[in-house]
């Protein structure tokens, strides 16, 4: 996912000098340089600090810079230019996949970082999840009513139908994840052969048609989830593709937005550490710090995002309504199509290339 960047700004655990040394002695690491954490920016971010780093920052005594403006792009840059500045930076599972493929990602060192309680497929060799969403479509209530309500759009077919749910339409920007996979399903394949279809150029071409054949209904190309949920608070378009924790969070700020899990993408997002990262070892340790469920269980309170440790669910206080509404609910997995990382990683990059065309045309 990307998101609009914001100016860095430092987290720092303030401590007496006492607590200094007590802190150094108990972890051995609080002497060491600071980690640099890219994150996105909005709510999710914002989420991130109160659940995840802002806690872990003090209770493991590692300072970290905090930046946003994550973006797998530039941490391929980073490392291809061999001017490597990141430690850690939050990307989409599809995007750590891609990079990885392309060699721009450290191994993780599951000797550290411990995912033994973590749900199956949450962490890949190259990231860590960190929290479960999904890719959602989501629209106007006041224009096509709530959530499960007749007459409500249920399908990606309906996202398409601009005659029975007249209206504009926004569509995901500069980036191939979750882009290609609603316009197969909105044109009749099942979505359990969607990557198959998808892993031929000719496959890959009807889903840039399908979505050609929108574009003239598609009033804006968001470019990060700040933006998804903004273009909903001022009700500048009625039908828009996004997830759901920033559709959510837009609804608690007064918007006039539902969605459906029914035919959603089921992804994750997680960690993964730039090739050549400045402060390996410590953000290694961080980032065994943030997997631990004690941080997870408080993320739902933020974002609605499930977390990717199974501890977490036993250990939160979030009500049961507020688990029911997670993505990685029981209730709402089968609803879904999960997506498939090994396709990310051997496609991506075409996959983007076509579609990057269809956005200059």
């Amino acid at each position: 996912m990307s998101h609009i960047s914001k100016p860095a700004h430092r987290v720092r655990s303030i401590m007496l000098a006492a607590g200094l040394a007590s802190a150094t002695f108990a972890t051995g690491i609080a002497s060491a340089e600071p980690v640099t954490v890219v994150s996105w920016g909005g709510s999710y971010g914002a989420a991130q600090d109160a659940a995840l780093f802002n806690d872990a920052s003090k209770n493991s005594g590692i300072d970290i810079i905090r930046e946003s403006g994550a973006s797998m792009s530039k941490a391929c840059l980073q490392v291809e230019s061999g001017s490597v500045t990141w430690d850690l930076v939050v990307t989409g599972s599809g995007g750590s996949a891609s990079a990885a493929e392309k060699g721009c990602l450290e191994k993780i060192d599951y000797s550290v970082v411990d995912v033994s309680d973590f749900i199956p497929g949450m962490y890949t060799d190259y990231c860590v999840g960190t929290d479960v969403f999904a890719t959602v479509m989501a629209w106007n209530t006041d224009k096509y009513g709530e959530p499960g309500s007749a007459g409500a759009p249920q399908t990606w077919a309906d996202f398409w139908d601009v005659k029975k749910f007249p209206g504009t339409r926004a569509y995901r920007a500069n980036n191939v994840d979750g882009a290609l996979e609603p316009a197969l399903m909105a044109d009749g394949v099942p979505p359990e052969k969607v990557y198959e279809v998808l892993s031929t150029k000719e496959g890959k071409m009807r889903a840039i048609n399908k979505i050609r054949e929108l574009k003239p209904h598609i009033a804006v190309f968001w470019g990060s989830g700040a933006q998804q949920a903004q273009l909903m608070k001022d009700a500048e378009v009625d039908m828009i593709t996004g997830w759901n924790g920033r559709f959510d969070n837009a609804k608690k700020d007064g918007a006039k937005v539902g969605y459906t899990f029914n035919q959603a993408m089921y992804d994750f997002d997680c960690m993964a550490m730039p090739k050549g990262a400045p402060n390996k070892a410590t953000a290694m340790k961080f980032l065994a710090e943030i997997s631990k469920p004690e941080y997870q269980a408080n993320l739902p309170f933020h974002i609605t995002y499930g977390p990717t440790n199974k501890k977490a669910y036993e250990l939160t206080t979030a009500s049961k309504e507020l688990i029911e509404s997670l993505p990685s609910h029981p209730k709402n997995v089968p609803m879904m199509l999960p997506i498939d990382l090994a396709w990310y990683a051997k496609h991506r990059t075409e996959a983007l290339e076509m579609y990057m065309e269809l956005m200059s045309e």
